[in-house]
């Protein structure tokens, strides 16, 4: 097998090593995950969720997106970012989760953060090798993708980690 290079990542750091975080918007709560690459090698980070109080007004949940992925990107400082399109449909809370989209893209454009954008089912063919895989077998192949023991939690978080992973895969790093 021949070896391959992957120069988008080589070429964001001089230490071989790029940084990504993905993400699964919504309003209640923002899955993220992180992962670096560093030579050549997949290294989870973190994940978790930013989650929002149901009994504040609109405005406020989102400015609580705002301030916390704000110090989310600030200690971590990713160099690229993934993030989940919105899948539209009808429903109440529709244009709610597209509001806190767009306040995930202003503050990721606000950092310079590159920004990958990628369907649910473009996620599911991605790691799991289906459009229509399950949400077990997204999280088994993200388990296993990254090494992991034990599942990440709340499902928000493992969404993003297959978000980010996804771009991984496009970039052709398997």
């Amino acid at each position: 097998m021949k070896k391959r290079t992957f120069l988008d990542f080589n070429c964001h750091h001089k230490n071989n090593k790029v940084r990504i975080i993905g993400i699964d918007p919504g309003l209640a709560r923002v899955g993220y995950g992180i992962i670096e690459i560093q030579h050549e090698k997949k290294i989870f980070l973190d994940c978790g969720v930013i989650e929002t109080n149901k009994k504040n007004k609109e405005e406020d949940r989102l400015h609580e997106i705002f301030n916390d992925l704000n110090k989310l990107i600030d200690h971590w400082k990713p160099d690229i970012a993934a993030v989940e399109k919105f899948f539209f449909y009808r429903s109440s809370t529709t244009i709610s989760v597209v509001q806190a989209r767009g306040v995930i893209m202003m503050v990721l454009a606000s950092k310079k953060i590159q920004i990958s954008e990628y369907a649910p089912s473009q996620v599911k063919l991605a790691i799991a090798g289906s459009g229509k895989a399950s949400k077990r077998e997204v999280i088994e192949s993200v388990m296993y993708n990254l090494s992991l023991d034990y599942e990440p939690k709340p499902d928000d978080s493992a969404d993003a980690l297959a978000i980010a992973l996804t771009k991984l895969n496009e970039d052709g790093f398997n």
